[in-house]
């Protein structure tokens, strides 16, 4: 019954800015890491940043510095802020997160993906 649903992918300029959310709902106890991962076409799926429970963050090299990944446990909530956006950023984003449910042991959830496109 966990269920991870993503919104605020679109088309964007060079040099603009867009704001994904993933929030997560059902039978959740805790919710450990939580992530972004994106797929361009042709390409292996990647992490673009992570968030553990207690706040520490990690970011692929490509989008140091222009991404920022943050969340809100009480809303069960990650969010993903994009900055100065890149045409090579252009991929579908994915939302991840380990999560406990009434069942012992994590389980990882995938949202279902929301189009980023950067025009040039």
């Amino acid at each position: 019954q966990v269920q991870l649903v993503e919104s605020g992918g679109g088309l964007v300029q060079a040099g603009g800015s867009l704001r994904l959310s993933c929030a997560a709902s059902g039978s959740i106890f805790t919710i450990n890491a939580m992530g972004w991962y994106r797929q361009a076409p042709g390409k292996q799926r990647e992490l673009v940043a992570g968030i553990t429970s207690g706040g520490s963050t990690n970011y692929a090299d490509s989008v140091k510095g222009r991404f920022t990944i943050s969340r809100d446990n009480a809303k069960n909530t990650v969010y993903l802020q994009m900055n100065s956006l890149k045409p090579e950023d252009t991929a579908v984003y994915y939302c991840n997160a380990g999560i406990v449910t009434w069942v012992p042991g994590e389980t990882n959830y995938w949202g279902q993906g929301t189009q980023v496109t950067v025009s040039s």
